[in-house]
């Protein structure tokens, strides 16, 4: 008998160790948005004047154990990162080997597309002002987005590419709507970045792995539709499903998905797509228990960039993991 109970005990054990694990492997914060670019000095520039970041740091990476992160090998590597309110992007140059420029007919819908959104604290100056420099438009213009949609209702937006053709988003915020922190901003144009946004196939398929594998909340949503979406997106018939997601911490930047019901043919991201090639913007993601996720995702056959945890020194953080989600998109993952 007192073998049998021991035997459950044991049992029970594993399961709540079991448990725990799939509790606690979960993500933190929305660390920041790595953006690879072709020549950092551009680049910096552009993000300086343009968007008012400002560089806290840069430097030249040349380690045999980062290229395993970001599963380029034999890289010279300049990087450099920028800050703007709390929030931080790092723009990251492959001198060697240098990777394919972004499609020049890329889409909204196609797979590939992502961006994050700069909140400002007039739509009309900050728009004035970004086109003073070299970006394309995406949206005829900026758009208000119309009582219709009373989630999103009064919330003004403009979509743009920068001179390496990242899409990039303006956002105004009226009163009540966003965090609270975009309002009262006194004098400063540019606030911080609200989030990042990734063209979805499935919605269904990248919460399972957002949601049920890295540990974000589905904080809400809803489909954007009409000539408001389709100027903004440049995109004939746009019927848009929007869901949105936050880690942990809610003071950060969130993610969303695009699914986009009409325009269809959005093309996939090419599966040989690597961090050196310019459409591969990554999200960077603080976990709590990067060994515990790493046994999950493996469960689970996500497409993995680095074979391992890999521990670096000298780095923001001390362990790093990239892998793929459903559709291509690559995430950081990290942990203290």
């Amino acid at each position: 008998m007192h073998r049998i109970r021991s035997s459950i005990l044991l049992i029970v054990a594993l399961a709540l160790c079991s448990i725990a694990n799939t509790v606690f492997a979960r993500a933190l914060v929305l660390d920041s948005f790595a953006l690879t670019v072709a020549d950092l000095d551009r680049s910096v520039a552009f993000y300086e004047n343009a968007l008012r970041f400002r560089k806290v740091s840069e430097r030249t990476i040349v380690d045999r154990n980062y290229d395993y992160v970001t599963g380029v090998f034999g890289t010279r590597l300049r990087t450099a990162v920028l800050r703007l309110g709390d929030e931080t992007i790092q723009l990251e140059q492959f001198v060697s080997p240098a990777g394919r420029p972004i499609p020049v007919d890329s889409r909204s819908n196609d797979l590939w597309f992502q961006h994050f959104a700069v909140v400002v604290s007039d739509m009309e100056r900050a728009h004035e002002h970004v086109q003073k420099f070299d970006v394309q438009s995406i949206s005829s213009a900026p758009q208000t987005i119309p009582e219709s949609n009373r989630a999103a209702a009064g919330i003004k937006a403009w979509k743009f590419r920068d001179p390496d053709g990242h899409p990039l988003e303006l956002l105004w915020f009226p009163s009540g709507k966003g965090s609270a922190k975009w309002q009262g901003a006194g004098e400063r144009l540019f606030l911080g970045i609200d989030h990042s946004a990734i063209t979805v196939s499935s919605t269904e398929r990248s919460t399972a792995f957002y949601r049920d594998l890295i540990g974000f909340e589905v904080v809400g949503g809803g489909v954007n539709t009409g000539p408001t979406q389709e100027q903004l997106d440049n995109a004939f018939g746009a019927v848009v499903r929007i869901t949105g997601l936050r880690p942990e911490r809610p003071e950060g930047p969130g993610l969303e998905f695009l699914q986009y019901v009409t325009p269809t043919g959005g093309r996939p991201a090419p599966g040989d797509t690597r961090s050196n090639d310019l459409a591969a913007t990554r999200v960077v993601v603080e976990v709590d228990d990067l060994r515990a996720l790493v046994d999950k995702l493996q469960r689970h056959g996500v497409t993995f960039v680095s074979p391992d945890v890999v521990t670096l020194d000298n780095q923001p953080y001390r362990h790093y993991l990239t892998v793929k989600d459903p559709d291509g998109h690559a995430v950081v993952l990290v942990q203290k």
